[in-house]
């Protein structure tokens, strides 16, 4: 016990902290510690004092601009980092470090890396440029020697497509000199030809475009380039094709050039010479390797240069995150008329004020003020914030509850009952102590790896699996529990607890599925019975026990959600509610459902074979009738009778006693008052003198008997009418485990045990994958995802409803723990 009491922090989950409302007026030279100060703390939420102003209007502005544009070259700092695949080195130890220095620090490695990555662009660019002049050389330098099968096959596929065209029968004269050994005579001729290269998803459109505008005047060789071209822009690696387009004319060569430039593809010169396009491809070679080096070069420095400012970005970025939070809240402050001080006002948690006060005094000595901070509480007029103090383990349960809502001020927390009865009402459903330990196993890894798991960042489904490892744990033990009732692993019973206490009803028989059982010795020890499991009774006997054991779960979840209305009115001194809502809720819901739950629980011990279900039908058609068989005990026809009527009673004792009684109390309040009650807060006292007889007066006829009437009238109905259906809606327990036991028991016998009985290895390996896999996704995420939100729903619907408001707001204090790098 110590060693909870040292780790875990002070808590109190059964109402919200205590709540005050401060001022704090600070001296403008210590006005930033200050408030620095308290976001280390943690402990104040502050109130936006200039909520009628513009974030343009703000005193702080141009602070809160200059960490926006710090911010801003962090994040391309970052970016990057990132792009180069340089892993973050571990920070080193600065002394302290201001945020001017920061900025200059900041722009000068921008302007450092900005112009080198300009010049690095510029570089690759002429490197890719120069790679693709290469590549064109050594491609198109085989299209343009002469070869004579080569152009005679050239010749034909002209023929076929472009002298069936009578309009241009003249054109293929333009290729004819190129099947004659001397190249010169090709110029005679005409020929003319463009190289260059293009992305290979764009050459068929290519190929096409140029067909049509050239009317298929033209011929067009490709080949794919050997090395692959790195876009500049992109990163990637694209794959090219060297192409060489063959024309006449002056007319066509500017359409192909046009045609070119809209796809996109580079074109370069390339001689007819043999020598010269050695030549040209050795000095292209030679500036390449020279370009390649300087390339290497500049990324390494421009490497080293990231390397370095990567050491210092974390800390960076989390004090200019800091330094813009610390604005913003300064913001938020007023000043007051002689511009000298900053008045503040927010709420804090009464135990913290000791704490706040230390802290301001330190402030206050560290920027070496003069003034100190003038600190103390206020009367508030709108509802404090509600804060828990919670820790790991109980912050997912209050996590479960304010997804519904947050609890008004100091009003009952359902948390504190949601962290034990919320693991157990899943595992009634998901009882299975097999899946249990599963679902165990996964708990304690994530429990185990808590501390490494907590500093990474998570996907959105295992960041809500880790946040709920805990309630995973207890659901876990719950279910293990659970399911040795049941008597169930992996659907399979097991004689833990000793023999059965169950026979074969003949002394031949072997297997009770199909002759039934006797009872022959003492009953089980511990759970069901492992004979129940596959005999003629199974579904009967396990139906009638779940079903009810559901109902008497059900009445008392929603006996203590009537209960904490009581004490939530105790708590806030409302005696009304205490006599004229909690007593004829509790007589009306024990009238009918707790009496079922007498009549279960009794038919259990003493073993009768009453029908409730015609015990409970006819208490309201024939109350005065006679039992016969189905009394279970002296005196229940008058006890039946009793409960009814005070189960009638309860409706209009519900219904009509508060609206009167509210209305006489606010008649007797006003009665002959025509002022108010003068209040000491500063805010009265700014309100003109007649505000508070206006007040008064309107207060008086804010009070609408018909609406408060209205109101507690539909209360009632929905109480009335909700008994019936939120007992009905615990039967989900029942049907939700019927369910789990059969499918669990049908992927048992018809996946498992019917791939067994085949003497075949490869059979029974497949039937195990599909058992293995069928329990993985269908009975341990399924079904657990299923019983999980029919767990949510009972306590949000059926048990929250009977006293939680939920219209309250969250404490939302100034902390730098609670920023996130998205708001950097």
């Amino acid at each position: 016990m110590d060693f909870f009491r040292v780790n875990l922090p002070p808590m109190d989950l059964m109402r919200s902290e205590k709540m005050t409302f401060v001022q704090l007026i600070i001296p403008a030279e210590s006005a930033h510690r200050a408030i620095t100060y308290l976001g280390q703390l943690g402990l104040l939420q502050f109130r936006d004092l200039n909520a009628e102003k513009s974030p343009f209007q703000r005193t702080f502005v141009n602070q809160v601009k200059r960490c926006a544009e710090m911010s801003r070259k962090l994040r391309f700092l970052m970016d990057q980092i990132n792009k180069a695949g340089i892993m973050s080195p571990s920070p080193v130890l600065q002394t302290d470090t201001y945020l001017e220095d920061i900025e200059v620090h900041l722009a000068e490695h921008e302007h450092e890396i900005i112009e080198m990555n300009s010049n690095s662009e510029k570089l690759q660019q002429s490197y890719n440029e120069l790679l693709e002049f290469k590549s064109v050389l050594q491609k198109a330098c085989s299209f343009l020697v002469s070869n004579h099968g080569h152009a005679v096959s050239e010749e034909r596929e002209l023929e076929e497509n472009v002298y069936s065209n009578g309009d241009f029968i003249e054109t293929p004269f333009l290729f004819e000199q190129e099947m004659m050994p001397d190249p010169t005579k090709s110029n005679q001729s005409g020929l003319r030809f463009i190289s260059g290269i293009i992305c290979k998803s764009k050459v068929l459109r290519f190929e096409r475009m140029l067909f049509r505008a050239t009317r298929g005047n033209m011929l067009f060789n490709q080949a794919p380039a050997d090395e692959q071209i790195m876009d500049p822009i992109s990163t990637e690696m694209v794959e090219k094709t060297v192409f060489v387009v063959f024309f006449s004319g002056e007319q066509a060569r500017t359409k192909i050039l046009k045609i070119c430039e809209a796809f996109g593809a580079n074109c370069y010169p390339v001689p007819e010479d043999i020598s010269k396009q050695r030549q040209i491809t050795q000095e292209v070679s030679s500036r390449l390797a020279d370009l390649e080096a300087t390339l290497d070069a500049g990324i390494r420095h421009r490497n080293k240069a990231l390397s370095s400012v990567g050491a210092h970005l974390a800390k960076w970025m989390d004090m200019v995150r800091r330094e813009k939070a610390v604005y913003d809240t300064l913001n938020m402050l007023n000043f007051d008329v002689t511009k000298k001080c900053l008045v503040a006002e927010g709420w804090c948690p009464i135990f913290a004020r000791t704490q706040i006060q230390e802290a301001l005094q330190r402030a206050t000595f560290d920027s070496s003020s003069q003034v100190g901070v003038i600190f103390h509480s206020m009367d508030a007029l709108e509802s404090p914030p509600t804060y828990f103090r919670t820790n790991s383990f109980t912050n997912p349960y209050q996590e479960i509850v304010d997804a519904y809502g947050v609890a008004r001020y100091q009003e009952a927390n359902p948390a504190v009952y949601t962290t034990i009865i919320f693991p157990f009402l899943f595992a009634v459903m998901f009882g299975d102590w097999g899946h249990g330990i599963c679902l165990l196993l996964g708990a304690l890894v994530l429990i185990a790896h808590e501390r490494k798991l907590g500093n990474q960042r998570l996907g959105s489904f295992m960041e809500m699996l880790f946040g709920g490892r805990y309630v995973l744990l207890l659901m876990s033990l719950f279910s293990m529990y659970c399911g040795l009732i049941y008597n169930e692993f992996f659907s399979v019973p097991f004689h833990i607890f000793g023999a059965s206490a169950y026979k074969c009803r003949d002394i031949s028989c072997r297997d009770a599925r199909t002759t039934g059982l006797v009872k022959y010795r003492e009953p089980y020890p511990f759970g069901v019975d492992p004979s129940w499991r596959g005999s003629r009774s199974e579904l009967p006997f396990l139906n009638s026990l779940k079903m009810k054991m559901s109902i008497l779960f059900g009445v008392v979840h929603m006996n203590l959600g009537i209960m904490l209305s009581y004490f939530n009115a105790r708590f806030f001194g409302s005696s009304l509610d205490i006599r004229y809502q909690f007593v004829p809720q509790m007589i009306f819901l024990n009238s009918l459902f707790g009496y079922l739950s007498l009549l279960i629980v009794v038919k259990w011990c003493s073993g009768s074979q009453a029908d409730l279900y015609h015990i409970m039908i006819y208490m309201f058609l024939s109350p005065l009738d006679n039992l016969g068989e189905n009394e279970l005990f002296w005196g229940q026809r008058p006890l039946q009778i009793l409960l009814l009527v005070l189960a009638l009673i309860a409706v209009p004792w519900m219904l009509f006693p508060k609206p009167f009684i509210l209305k006489k109390l606010h008649n007797e309040r006003f009665q002959g008052r025509n002022y108010g009650v003068l209040n000491t807060s500063e805010v009265d006292l700014e309100v003109e003198p007649d505000s508070a007889r206006d007040s008064a007066r309107q207060h008086r006829e804010e009070f609408n008997f018909s609406e408060v009437f209205v109101h507690q009238m539909i209360h009632s109905i929905e109480f009335v009418l909700g008994s019936v259906s939120n007992t009905a809606s615990y039967l989900r327990l029942w049907a939700l485990s019927l369910a789990h036991s059969e499918l669990s028991t049908v992927f048992y016998e018809k996946v498992l045990l019917l791939a067994w009985g085949y003497d075949n290895l490869i059979i029974r390996l497949v039937g195990l994958i599909v058992f293995a896999f069928a329990t993985a996704f269908i009975l341990l995420m399924m079904e657990t995802l299923s019983a999980f939100l029919h767990a949510l729903r009972l306590h949000w619907v059926e048990f929250q409803n009977k006293f939680y408001h939920g219209d309250g707001y969250k404490f939302k204090p100034f902390s730098f723990a609670a920023l996130t790098e998205d708001e950097n």
